[in-house]
């Protein structure tokens, strides 16, 4: 049975970059960042890379992207009092979502080289204007062009 699943990403498959400071109660009772805090982590990490990107509240825009997927591979555990990392990717820009790949990393040296943890989150687009449903709708142009620059080819063949 041959094992598929991408490998451990590394550093250098991410281009956009951010710091997370841990906090004591991201701990849980098993003495690691609580698998809830992750999610809350990858959802910040793209939505302050937008915000800062399109240089204005993008919750404001005529169309928002909304989480259609969220998931997260773990490799090693993280936790507090250590700073956290963050590593921004799109693999993917389509004419209405877009596809991230955000990797945690805590540690230096070549222990913080490698992932402890990546996850994978998909905006889809949707209006916003309150013309009526919120249907999937283009992706904006001030959204598109703050993306583009992250769209890269995994360096380890992770996905």
């Amino acid at each position: 049975m041959s094992d598929d699943r991408p490998g451990r990403p590394r550093r250098a498959d991410y281009v956009a970059w951010r710091t997370a400071t841990t906090r004591w109660s991201d701990d849980d009772v098993y003495g690691h960042l609580n698998n809830a805090r992750y999610f809350d982590l990858i959802d910040t990490a793209v939505n302050a890379h937008l915000h800062d990107a399109v240089g204005s509240d993008i919750r404001t825009l005529p169309a928002i992207g909304v989480v259609a997927e969220v998931s997260c591979r773990y490799f090693a555990e993280m936790g507090y009092p250590h700073d956290i990392e963050l590593g921004l990717v799109v693999d993917k820009v389509g004419r209405t979502s877009v596809i991230y790949r955000v990797g945690l990393f805590q540690g230096s040296g070549t222990d913080g080289e490698l992932a402890r943890a990546e996850g994978r989150f998909v905006h889809v687009y949707v209006d916003n204007t309150g013309a009526g449903p919120r249907s999937s709708t283009p992706i904006p142009d001030v959204v598109r062009d703050a993306v583009l620059p992250l769209l890269r080819e995994p360096a380890s063949g992770a996905s």
